[in-house]
C-alpha cells in the first residue's frame, strides 16, 4: 500500500452528493426519457426503481465496503481485504472507466459547444430541419469536435487536481444542487406550456401494451447504468469515506437522488417535446436535434436553452470527474505516481483514445469493427463486458471471500439486525450476480 498522506471526505453530505454526481451523469436526462417513454412509461418505471432499490444498492454496498475497508484505491482495496487476485477485478473496473473517460468525453464536449451555441443565439437561428445536419457537421469536424474534447477534459482535470476534500467534495456540494434547482426550472417552464401535461402523461401513465420482457430487461440495464457500477468509481469514492459514516444510510441517499435525477430528467425534457409535437422516440437526438428546435419557438427561449445545456454540462462533469478520480487513485496507489503525474498522464491518455473514436464520425466513419465504429465498439464493451465483469467479481468477493469484512462494514453502529444481514448477503452475493450475469449476456447476445 502506497504510503502517502490519505485524505478523505469532509462530510457525509460530500461523500453522497459526489456519489451521486457519479451516477448521475448525461444518462438521467438524455437516456432515461426515452427509455422511460417508449418502453411503457410508468410500468417501466416501476422495475428500475424497484431493482435501483434492491439489486442496485447491494451492489453498491458491496462496492463502498471493499473501498472503505481496503482503502487503497479499485485494486489495492480488493487485493487488501480479499487477497489477491481479487483485485483483478478492481483493474478491470478502472481500465473500463478510463475507456468511458475517453468518449464519454467527446459528448461532454458536444454539451460545452450546444451550451456556448445557446449563450450566443447560434442554436436557435439554425432551421429545424437543418438541426440534423449541423450537428452531424460538428460531430465530423476532427479538430473543432476534439478541441471540445480537451476542453471538457481541462476542466475536469482542474476539479481533480484540487483534491477530495476541496476539489471533488466542494464541487459536488455547489453544482450537485445547482443542477437540481435548474431542472426544477426548466420542468415548471415545460409543463406549463401548452400541451405540456401530455409529455407527462406519456412517461407516468402505465401502457401495459409497450411492456414486454425487453422493456424489463431495458429496466435492469439502466438500473445499473445509472447507479455506474463495476466503473471503478465507487469503490474509489468508498476509500475516502469516514469509518463513522452510515454506510446503508450513505447508499440509501444515493440511490435516492440516482432515481430522482431520472426522473426529473424525463420530467425536464418531455413536457416540451410534446408542447411542439416533436417526436418523443428519437433517443439521444432529443438532446442535440429536437430540444434545439424547441427552445427556438419557446418563449424566453434562449435563457432556457442556456439552462439545459449549463444541466447537460454538470451532469456530465459530475461524472467525468469520479472516472478521472478513479483512474487517478489507481495510478497514486499502484504505481506511486504523484497525484497531479496521475491526472495528467490520465488526461493525455484519454485525449489519445478520445480522439481515436472522435474519429468515427468525421474520417473514420468507414472503419467497423464487428460491424460497430470505434464510438460505439467503446460503447458496446465497457457496457456488456467491463462494467458487469467488474460488478460481478466484487460481489462473489464481497458476499463470499471476505463476508466478516462487508458484515462489519454494513454494521458498524451493531445495531443492524442479522436477520437483515443474512438477507443483505443473499442479496449481494446470490440475486445481485444472477441479475447481472442477465443483464450482459441479454447485451451480449440480444
Amino acid at each position: 500500500m502506497s504510503e502517502r498522506k490519505q485524505t478523505n471526505f469532509g462530510s457525509r453530505l460530500g461523500f453522497i452528493l459526489a456519489s451521486a454526481g457519479s451516477a448521475v451523469g448525461l444518462g438521467a436526462i438524455w437516456k432515461f426519457p426515452y427509455m422511460a417513454g417508449t418502453n411503457g412509461g410508468a410500468v417501466f418505471m416501476l422495475p428500475y426503481i424497484f431493482f435501483t432499490v434492491t439489486v442496485g444498492m447491494a451492489l453498491l454496498l458491496a462496492e463502498f465496503a471493499m473501498g472503505r475497508a481496503g482503502r487503497d484505491g479499485p485494486v489495492g482495496s480488493l487485493n487488501n481485504v480479499c487477497g489477491k487476485p481479487w483485485g483483478i477485478f478492481g483493474g478491470i473496473g478502472v481500465f473500463t472507466v478510463f475507456l468511458i473517460l475517453s468518449f464519454y468525453s467527446i459528448v461532454g464536449g458536444w454539451c460545452l459547444k450546444y451550451t456556448a451555441d445557446a449563450a450566443t443565439g447560434v442554436g436557435l437561428r439554425i432551421p429545424p430541419d437543418k438541426l440534423g445536419e449541423y450537428f452531424g457537421a460538428f460531430a465530423a469536424d476532427g479538430v473543432s469536435s476534439f478541441l471540445m474534447l480537451l476542453v471538457f477534459l481541462f476542466i475536469t482535470a482542474i476539479v481533480v487536481l484540487r483534491g477530495i476534500d476541496k476539489g471533488v467534495e466542494r464541487f459536488a456540494k455547489v453544482l450537485m444542487p445547482a443542477l437540481f434547482v435548474l431542472m426544477i426550472i426548466l420542468i415548471i417552464r415545460g409543463v406549463t406550456l401548452p400541451g405540456g401535461m401530455q409529455g407527462v402523461e406519456f412517461l407516468f401513465m402505465p401502457r401495459w401494451e409497450d411492456f414486454n420482457g425487453t422493456a424489463l430487461f431495458n429496466a435492469m440495464g439502466f438500473c445499473f447504468f445509472s447507479l455506474s457500477l463495476g466503473a471503478g468509481t465507487m469503490i474509489t469514492y468508498g476509500t475516502y469515506l469516514s469509518d463513522k459514516a452510515d454506510l446503508p444510510g450513505s447508499v440509501g441517499w444515493v440511490a435516492v437522488l440516482a432515481i430522482a435525477s431520472s426522473l426529473l430528467g424525463g420530467l425536464m425534457v418531455m413536457p416540451a417535446v410534446f408542447a411542439f409535437g416533436l417526436d418523443p422516440t428519437a433517443g439521444p437526438g432529443l438532446t442535440f436535434v429536437t430540444m434545439p428546435a424547441i427552445f427556438a419557438k419557446m418563449p424566453m427561449g434562449q435563457l432556457f436553452a442556456v439552462f439545459f445545456y449549463i444541466c447537460l454540462v454538470v451532469a456530465a462533469l459530475t461524472s467525468s470527474v469520479s472516472m478521472l478520480e478513479a483512474c487517478t487513485a489507481f495510478l497514486s496507489k499502484e504505481f506511486n505516481l504523484p497525484r497531479r503525474t496521475a491526472i495528467i498522464s490520465t488526461v493525455i491518455g484519454a485525449a489519445v483514445v478520445g480522439l481515436i473514436a472522435n474519429l468515427s464520425f468525421g474520417a473514420w466513419s468507414d472503419v467497423k469493427i464487428f460491424g460497430k465504429n470505434i464510438f460505439d465498439l467503446l460503447d458496446f464493451v465497457t457496457s456488456n463486458v467491463g462494467m458487469p465483469l467488474s460488478t460481478f467479481g466484487i460481489a462473489i468477493a464481497a458476499a463470499w471471500v471476505a463476508w466478516p469484512v462487508t458484515r462489519s462494514q454494513l454494521n458498524y453502529g451493531g445495531n443492524v439486525p442479522e436477520l437483515r444481514l443474512k438477507a443483505a448477503r443473499v442479496l449481494i452475493g446470490v440475486i445481485s450476480p444472477l441479475f447481472v450475469l442477465i443483464v450482459a449476456l441479454g447485451g451480449l447476445f440480444g
